[in-house]
C-alpha cells in the first residue's frame, strides 16, 4: 500500500445481511448507499454510480459559488445536471449548468471553464490510481 501524507479524506462503508443496503460514514456524516429495486436493492439510498454524479455535482457547484462571490457577480442560485451513460469504450458524462443571475456570455463561459476545474472533476479525468488490500 502507497501513502500519501497529503490525505484529503477517508471513508468507511458496512455492508450487512440486508440485500445491498450499505452504511457509509466520511467527514462524520452517515448516509445509506443501496442499490434500485430493479438490482436486486431495497432502494433506501443512493446506488454507488449516483453518489458518484452527486460528488461530482456537489463539488462543480461549491467551486462555481466560491468563484462567483470572488467576482461579485449577481446569481442566486447555480444549477448542475449530470447524466452518466456507459459503453464498452467509455463512461461518458454530459453536464449542464444553468444559472439564475445576471450574467453575460463571457461570465458564462468563464463559468464552464471553472466548473471543469473543480477538484472532483479533476481527479475524475486526471491520473487517477486506487490501491487495494485485505485484511
Amino acid at each position: 500500500m502507497e501513502t500519501d501524507n497529503n490525505l484529503i479524506a477517508t471513508a468507511e462503508a458496512k455492508i450487512g445481511r440486508i440485500q445491498y443496503q450499505t452504511i457509509v460514514q466520511s467527514g462524520g456524516h452517515t448516509i445509506i448507499a443501496d442499490e434500485p429495486a430493479d438490482m436486486n436493492g431495497m432502494n433506501t439510498g443512493m446506488a454507488p454510480y449516483n453518489l458518484l454524479l452527486a460528488s461530482l455535482a456537489s463539488c462543480t457547484v461549491i467551486t462555481l459559488r466560491m468563484f462567483i462571490e470572488s467576482k461579485m457577480w449577481v446569481v442566486d442560485e447555480i444549477t448542475i445536471n449530470l447524466d452518466l451513460s456507459k459503453t464498452e469504450e467509455r463512461v461518458h458524462i454530459d453536464s449542464k449548468l444553468t444559472f439564475k443571475g445576471e450574467l453575460n456570455d463571457e461570465q458564462r463561459k468563464r463559468l464552464i471553464t471553472i466548473a471543469d476545474a473543480c477538484p472532483v472533476h479533476k481527479m475524475l479525468v486526471g491520473n487517477f490510481e486506487i490501491y487495494t488490500s485485505a485484511e
